[in-house]
C-alpha cells in the first residue's frame, strides 16, 4: 500500500471515501506497515508499539493534506501483523496515547502493567476462506418483505457459558448456536454489538473500537468463522450497530486530537444524558464518512446481512432526554444533520448491497422511517414496532379478570400496523433494569404464566409484521436476564418450559410455511370479533390467495364451550394449532365443536350480524385455536 493518493485525500475531504477502512489504520505488507490516522488539530503525531519499544520519537508521522481533512501517515519497517500499537498525539504542550479508530483488532488491557500495556490496537492481516457463496447468492433483502423473517436476538457472552463461568469463543459457540437457532425455526440471528467496548456491562452499546470485533470471544477471523457457519446453516446474521454515541474512555475516540473531533463541539449537544456517552458530530463530513465506512466494513468484510441501528430516536431529536438543547438552524428540535446522515448511510449501503437488511430501533412516530428516501423517508428496510410491544404488554400483564377493561392495548396496534415495514420486537430491553423476565411479567401461577406466554407468542405470530425474540424468552426464562451468567437452560427439565419452547418452534414452522402469515398487505388481515369483552375473547383472520388462518383467543382461565365464531368462508376447516395441547404444556382442552348447541347470547348476536359461516368452538383456558382453510383444496 503506497502513500495516500491525492484522490483519496479529495474524497476524504468531501466525506465520500466510503472504503476509508482500506486507507486508514494499519496496513502491513512484506516489508512493514503503513499507519494512517485522522487528527487534523494535532501539532504532532507518532506511532508507538512493540516494534519501537513504545518510543514516541522513533516514528514521527507526516501530515498530508491541509485543513480539517488532513491526515498523518508513516511507514514503519519491521512492524508486522500481531504487533501492538497506539498513536501518540500531541497538541500544544500536552499529549495522549490513543487506540486506532480504524483498528481491526484490539488487545485486552493487561491489568497491573504499565499504562502502555492497556487496551491497544493490533496490526492485523488475517486471511479467511469464506464458503458461504450459496447463502450470499440467495439473500433477498427487500424481497424479504414478502417472506417469513423470525429473528433470534443473542448476547454472545451470556447465551451459554462454560462451567467455570468463562466465555465460549466465536468458534466454540458457532455450531451450538447454529444448531439451536435452526432447530427452533428462526431465519436470522441478531447479535448484540460485538464492536470493541471497554465496559462489558454496556453489552457492547458503548463502543471504543467500531472496526474491531471484541477480543472477549476471539479474533476477527474467529468472528468471520461464526458468521460463515451460520450462513452455511441457512441463518442470516444481523449486527446491532451503534452510530448514535460512543464511550468516553480516554484511550478511544473522545477528544481524539486534543479536543472534540468525532463528537460535537457544542458542549450542550456533545454529551448524551441517558448513557453518559459522547454523541457523534453528524455535521462533520469526515465523521459521517467514518460511520458510513464502518457500516460498509461489516457488510463487505464480515458478510453480515444487515445492521440494526441502535437508539435512532436519540439521533433524530436534538431535545431527546435533554433539559437543555441547542435548536437546529431553523429553531426546531429535529437534528437535521443526523437525518441527512441516516439517509446517506442507507442510500450508500443499498447501492453497494441491495439485499441488505437495514433496521431502525426508533421509538417515536417519526414518519417514513422504513420508506425510501426518494419518497421522503429515512431509507430503512424495517423499523422495530416499539408501540406494539408497549401496548401489547399493557394488555397481557393485566390479570385476566381485568383484561376486559384494557382491550385498547390489544387492538390499537392494528390502527398503524401498515404505516411502516415493522418488526414486532420482544428484545433484551424488556428484560433488564428491574423489569423482570417475560415469563415473570405474565399473571398467575407458573401454569398460567406459561399459558399466557403461549397466548402472547401466538398473537405475535398472528399479528402483521416480522418477528424478533430475545434469547431465553423462547423457553420462558424465569429470571431477569443478566450479562454475567448464562441462560437458565436447566428450566427445560420442567414440562411448562419445554412446552413454551415447543410452541415457539411450532409457530416458527407455521409462519415459514404460511402464505397468509407472510402476506403483509392490509388485505391480509381482518378482525372477526374484538368486542366480546365480557367473555374476554377475540378473533381475527389472516388471508392469502391460497389459505385462510383464523386465530381465536380466550384471555381468561375459563374454558368457553360451544363458543360461536363466524368463519370467513365455507369449507373444510381444521385446527392447525391449539396452544393448550399437551405437547405445549397445556391441559388438552379445545377444538371444533360439531354440535349445534348455542353459545353466549351476546356472542351469537354479533356473529349473526355478519354474513359468514358460523361454527362453534371449544376454547381452551388461556389458550388460542388457530384454524386453517386451504383455498386451493377446500
Amino acid at each position: 500500500m503506497p502513500k495516500i493518493s491525492s484522490f483519496d485525500l479529495h474524497l476524504w475531504g468531501q466525506g465520500r471515501l466510503f472504503e476509508a477502512y482500506k486507507t486508514f489504520g494499519a496496513h502491513p505488507n512484506k516489508n512493514g506497515t503503513w499507519f494512517r490516522v485522522w487528527a487534523p488539530n494535532a501539532s504532532y503525531v507518532s506511532v508507538i508499539g512493540d516494534f519501537n519499544d513504545w518510543n514516541p520519537s522513533s516514528h514521527p508521522m507526516k501530515r498530508v493534506g491541509s485543513g480539517s481533512a488532513s491526515v498523518w501517515e508513516v511507514f514503519v519497517r519491521g512492524a508486522r501483523p500481531g504487533a501492538n500499537y497506539k498513536y501518540r498525539i500531541g497538541r500544544g504542550n500536552g499529549f495522549q496515547d490513543k487506540t486506532d479508530p480504524f483498528a481491526h483488532q484490539m488487545k485486552p488491557p493487561a491489568y497491573g502493567g504499565s499504562a502502555l500495556e492497556g487496551l491497544s490496537s493490533i496490526v492485523t492481516k488475517e486471511s479467511f476462506d469464506w464458503t458461504d457463496e450459496a447463502w450470499l447468492g440467495s439473500r433477498k433483502g427487500p424481497e424479504s418483505l414478502r417472506e417469513a423473517v423470525s429473528i433470534y436476538e443473542v448476547h454472545l457472552g451470556s447465551w451459554r457459558q462454560k462451567e467455570d463461568g468463562s466465555f465460549f469463543s466465536y468458534r466454540e459457540i458457532a455450531q451450538p448456536l447454529a444448531d439451536y437457532a435452526k432447530d427452533m425455526g428462526f431465519t436470522h440471528v441478531e447479535l448484540l454489538p460485538v464492536q470493541e467496548h471497554p465496559f462489558y456491562g454496556s453489552w457492547g452499546y458503548q463502543i471504543v473500537g467500531p472496526f474491531a470485533p471484541t477480543f472477549r470471544y476471539g479474533s476477527a477471523a474467529d468472528f468471520k468463522y461464526l458468521i460463515n457457519l451460520l450462513h452455511r446453516n441457512g441463518l442470516g446474521v444481523i449486527l446491532d450497530w451503534v452510530p448514535a454515541h460512543f464511550a468516553t474512555d480516554p484511550q478511544g475516540l473522545a477528544n481524539f486530537d486534543g479536543g472534540p473531533l468525532f463528537e460535537y463541539t457544542d458542549p450542550v449537544m456533545r454529551h448524551h444524558p441517558d448513557w453518559g456517552t459522547l454523541v457523534f458530530d453528524y455535521s462533520n463530513p469526515q465523521v459521517q464518512n467514518y460511520l458510513i465506512a464502518n457500516a460498509l466494513y461489516w457488510l463487505d468484510e464480515f458478510h453480515v446481512d444487515g445492521l440494526r441501528f441502535d437508539a435512532v430516536a436519540s439521533m433524530l431529536y436534538r431535545d431527546y432526554s435533554r433539559k437543555k438543547w441547542t435548536p437546529n438552524a431553523f429553531g426546531g428540535r429535529e437534528n437535521l444533520e443526523a437525518v441527512d446522515f441516516l439517509k446517506r448511510v442507507n442510500e450508500t449501503v443499498f447501492s453497494a448491497h441491495p439485499t441488505a437488511n437495514m433496521i431502525a430501533e426508533e421509538s417515536t412516530a417519526w414518519p417514513g422511517v422504513s420508506h425510501p428516501t426518494y419518497s421522503g423517508g429515512l431509507g430503512f428496510l424495517y423499523k422495530w414496532n416499539m408501540g406494539w410491544m408497549h401496548d401489547t404488554f399493557q394488555f397481557f400483564k393485566e390479570d385476566p379478570v381485568n383484561r376486559k377493561y384494557h382491550y385498547h392495548g390489544f387492538t390499537f396496534p392494528l390502527v398503524y400496523a401498515w404505516s411502516e415495514n415493522y418488526i414486532l420486537s420482544l428484545s433484551h430491553d424488556e428484560v433488564v433494569h428491574g423489569k423482570g423476565s417475560l415469563f415473570g411479567k405474565m399473571p398467575g401461577d407458573d401454569w398460567q404464566k406459561a399459558a399466557n406466554l403461549r397466548l402472547l407468542f401466538a398473537h405475535m405470530f398472528g399479528h402483521p409484521g416480522k418477528k424478533l425474540l430475545f434469547m431465553g424468552m423462547e423457553f420462558g426464562q424465569g429470571r431477569e436476564w443478566s450479562h454475567e451468567r448464562g441462560l437458565d437452560w436447566w428450566l427445560l427439565d420442567k414440562p411448562e418450559h419445554q412446552g413454551i419452547q415447543a410452541w415457539v418452534r411450532t409457530l416458527n414452522a407455521l409462519y415459514a410455511s404460511s402464505d397468509a402469515l407472510t402476506n403483509e398487505h392490509p388485505d391480509g388481515f381482518e378482525w372477526i370479533d374484538y368486542q366480546d369483552t365480557q367473555s374476554t375473547t377475540a378473533s381475527y383472520v389472516r388471508k392469502s390467495e391460497s389459505e385462510l388462518l383464523v386465530f381465536v383467543f380466550n384471555f381468561t382461565p375459563i374454558p368457553r364451550d360451544n363458543y360461536p365464531v363466524n368463519l370467513p368462508s365455507e369449507g373444510k376447516w381444521e385446527v392447525a394449532l391449539n396452544s393448550d395441547d399437551f405437547a405445549y404444556g397445556g391441559s388438552g382442552v379445545g377444538g371444533l365443536q360439531d354440535s349445534d348447541e348455542k353459545g353466549s347470547t351476546e356472542a351469537l348476536k354479533r356473529t349473526q350480524e355478519r354474513k359468514s359461516t358460523q361454527r362453534f368452538l371449544n376454547l381452551p383456558p388461556l389458550g388460542v385455536l388457530v384454524l386453517r382453510l386451504n383455498l386451493r383444496n377446500p
